[in-house]
């Protein structure tokens, strides 16, 4: 949905509400935790080290929690109380230029390795969402936070397949790649700066670390208003 300002919660509201109980978009729902990605579709990883230790961990839980992911000077979720729950629904508006889309997505699945005493080599936290048919383009998108024994380090990784799916889509896809290459770097951003003004007088990362990841795999990496859901 295409609109001339920020929507407003009364748009999103109708949107979500229309959109919450049709199936996905696309056919390939959870193949973000496939081996290897879906064909017909372009594929990303990112990730960023956000610093070391357990502290760090449970503070990037907290802010995955609040969708703080999102980089405000780019998009804007409805809501950012919205549980993380499998069939959750959830709006996110972007910013392209003088215009937004208000894109309607619902979580596909969560992670959670991160309780127990086990001591596992990654722990992880996170969802899957997927895109509703209103949504401007088609694919799933996951967004995890690994906190890995070997070295104590803590990574948030993003991971999605993506292609076009109006027609206006396809006329302005190489900008929304852009977009979307700008969105992942953002929020890195955001979730560094999350995590960092959790706690001010600590030092996050002692040297940061950001890796773009063009492989075709997708499985887990080694080294305010109403609740709409299903």
């Amino acid at each position: 949905m295409l609109c001339l300002q920020r929507p407003t919660d009364s748009i999103a509201i109708r949107c979500l509400f229309g959109q919450r109980r049709l199936p996905f978009s696309y056919r390939e729902t959870g193949g973000t935790r496939w081996p290897e990605a879906p064909t017909g579709y372009h594929v990303d990883r990112h990730r960023v080290q956000l610093g070391r230790g357990r502290k760090t961990f449970e503070r990037a839980k907290a802010a995955m929690r609040a969708w703080q992911m999102f980089p405000p000077e780019l998009a804007h979720v409805f809501w950012p109380d919205i549980p993380i729950r499998s069939g959750a629904a959830v709006g996110i508006a972007f910013r392209m230029g003088w215009i937004w889309s208000l894109n309607p997505c619902r979580i596909v699945y969560t992670v959670d390795e991160s309780s127990g005493e086990q001591p596992e080599s990654v722990k992880r936290f996170g969802f899957a969402y997927g895109t509703l048919p209103a949504h401007a383009v088609r694919g799933e998108e996951r967004f995890t936070v690994e906190w890995h024994s070997a070295d104590d380090s803590v990574w948030y990784c993003q991971a999605a397949f993506s292609r076009p799916e109006h027609w206006w889509g396809y006329l302005a896809y190489p900008w929304v790649r852009q977009k979307q290459r700008l969105f992942r770097h953002l929020s890195a951003q955001s979730m560094r700066r999350a995590v960092r003004e959790a706690c001010p007088q600590e030092t996050v990362a002692t040297q940061v670390q950001e890796a773009h990841i063009p492989s075709p795999l997708l499985g887990p990496t080694s080294p305010s208003t109403a609740h709409l859901s299903r």
